[in-house]
């Protein structure tokens, strides 16, 4: 099986970032958490992207007892800070307090997506590595979708898209 999961820990040894070959296919590094309402959602899309190749860092939670969303978006940020994952997925409620959180994080860059078109072109255009889901508000199919879209997609460097990230980055160095 070559299903991989990762406890996320403050010592964990870094690991080569990003993106993980199997076979001729390249797969992503994906980290994924969950406060206690987006847990059953998280499981559902963990386990499916798993199945699928990605190899999926689960930092949590693992059950539905009661968690801050502030907490695991600050431990999804850190394992995408550190170059160990090229991209994250966040699950709350409804998606907004997991995004207010994870974008207090100098260079993560996430929004709620309850639409396909959203979720892909947040990469394309904007370079979004977080893609923030409301358990809520949408069901574990569209969310496996959206999820599916969010980690196909690329960053298109055209210039406009290259300028605009320049001054959102801008922006996070002036107050942080």
């Amino acid at each position: 099986d070559s299903t991989v999961y990762h406890q996320w820990v403050d010592s964990s040894p870094a690991e080569p970032p990003g993106v993980v070959e199997q076979g001729e296919e390249l797969r992503l590094r994906v980290v994924i958490a969950a406060d206690h309402r987006g847990f059953r959602l998280k499981e559902h899309i963990a386990n499916n992207l798993a199945a699928e190749g990605h190899e999926v860092i689960d930092l949590g939670t693992q059950s539905e007892d009661p968690v801050d969303y502030p907490d695991v978006a600050v431990a999804l940020g850190r394992e995408l800070q550190s170059g160990r994952s090229e991209r994250g997925i966040l699950v709350c409620g409804s998606g907004v307090g997991a995004s207010v959180a994870v974008n207090k994080q100098a260079g993560v860059r996430g929004a709620v997506c309850h639409d396909i078109y959203s979720a892909h072109q947040g990469v394309e255009h904007d370079d979004m590595n977080v893609l923030c889901l409301g358990s809520e508000v949408i069901g574990s199919s569209l969310g496996l979708e959206l999820a599916r879209a969010f980690l196909e997609a690329e960053f298109d460097p055209e210039e406009r898209y290259v300028r605009r990230l320049g001054k959102v980055n801008a922006l996070e160095s002036k107050w942080n």
